[in-house]
């Protein structure tokens, strides 16, 4: 009997999976055989998306909104993005310098297809979210990953950065707050940062996607703000996901140089096409309208960060710092094992589901979301806590 070979592409065969999404899927199976489980692993808010913007979807649908749009988005969207940009970023770009897409990790992947030739190199500081070195693989490029230290609130330092760079480097990612540490950078912190980028022509890809998301510090800043010579070269990221809990919408948008703009305008065209139509009628509501649902929200999430940072601080050789921003603590498990293991065996004999450190670049570390309720909280800790005690 004969048997189909098939040749995959190299860059794609070379991929690896996302765990967070591996994981999640996991839990959601045993929930659906009956198990208990405590979702620690969850990427995204657990309230709704607020009423009134469903309600803009479902006008959309009604007046038969629900056409081809630009490939970057219709222009009222590309307005109010402008506007939320100068109002909370002090950013001033013009809607021609804006791009929708289908969420914030497709915008950092268009920026990275069109900025990152073969062999180039993206500085990506670690620990790291997931999807950026596979971002990198596919464009052809090469990672090249500065380590941070606990010691210095997992952030880089401008001379770490100058370290890492070499005659290829095109890119450097930053993330703040970081998904998955949650550490949030200071304007002098990316002050220092955006002198070294200026002087040796580095592009920046800024993602801000948990921008709306900080909790112990009053001042967000966006690299881009910080003068024209590193606002030329950065393409600022956010989206709609996080602060108003539209993970499943997908729309993000990103915001640049124009003619970087224009690249990612024709790489869409050839890709995705426009985001979802309906899905930017709700994405313009969110940002249209008025900002207290997601001060109501930012307000729950902190009360759930110093929940969950009291009960992990009863288990023993845990150790992790609090974080700024985001819906994470990135706890260092490492006196107890292997980390991907150790989150199966967590899963599998508590079924409390959390993210391994690996797929961050950080080998020891759990990755644990307080994107549920309190009580969820307790009860996923108290089980935690009483595992390893038997073990």
């Amino acid at each position: 009997m004969n048997t189909l070979t098939f040749k995959i592409n190299s860059r794609i065969r070379e991929l690896e999976g996302s765990a967070t999404l591996a994981i999640t899927a996991r839990a959601k199976e045993l929930k659906a055989q009956g198990s208990d489980i405590v979702n620690f692993a969850a990427g995204e808010p657990d309230f709704d998306t607020p009423d009134s913007i469903k309600e803009a979807a479902i006008k959309a649908i009604k007046e038969g909104f629900t056409k081809y749009t630009p490939s970057i988005g219709t222009i009222e969207l590309r307005k109010a993005i402008a506007q939320k940009l100068e109002k909370d970023n002090h950013l001033t770009y013009s809607p021609s310098q804006i791009a929708v897409s289908c969420g914030a990790k497709h915008s950092i992947f268009n920026i990275i297809q069109v900025l990152a030739d073969e062999e180039d190199e993206v500085l990506i500081p670690s620990p790291y979210w997931v999807s950026y070195p596979e971002m990198v693989k596919i464009a052809g490029a090469r990672s090249t990953f500065i380590p941070t230290t606990v010691q210095a609130q997992f952030k880089m330092t401008a001379d770490q950065l100058v370290k890492y760079i070499s005659p290829k480097t095109r890119i450097l990612i930053l993330n703040s707050p970081s998904n998955p540490t949650g550490m949030v950078y200071s304007k002098e912190e990316l002050a220092a940062l955006a002198e070294i980028c200026v002087r040796h022509n580095i592009f920046v890809i800024s993602d801000e996607i948990y921008e709306k998301l900080i909790y112990d510090t009053t001042g967000y800043c966006s690299i881009a703000s910080l003068g024209k010579a590193i606002y030329d070269l950065t393409v600022t990221v956010n989206g709609v996901s996080k602060a108003y809990s539209m993970t499943g919408w997908r729309i993000g948008y990103c915001a640049g140089p124009q003619e970087i703009i224009e690249y990612i305008n024709k790489f869409q065209d050839h890709t995705t096409s426009n985001p979802a139509s309906i899905s930017q009628m709700a994405a313009l509501a969110a940002l249209e309208e008025s900002q207290e649902k997601v001060s109501a929200m930012r307000e729950e999430f902190k009360k759930r960060r110093d929940l969950m940072a009291s009960c992990l601080k009863k288990i023993p050789q845990v150790n992790f710092l609090i974080p700024q921003g985001a819906f994470y603590i990135f706890c260092d498990f490492s006196k107890y094992g292997d980390s991907a293991l150790l989150a199966k065996r967590i899963l599998d004999e508590t079924k409390v589901a959390v993210i391994p450190g690996d797929s961050f670049g950080a080998k020891g570390f759990l990755r644990l979301s307080f994107a549920t309720s309190q009580e969820r909280i307790e009860e996923g800790c108290a089980r935690i806590a009483e595992w390893i005690k038997r073990s």
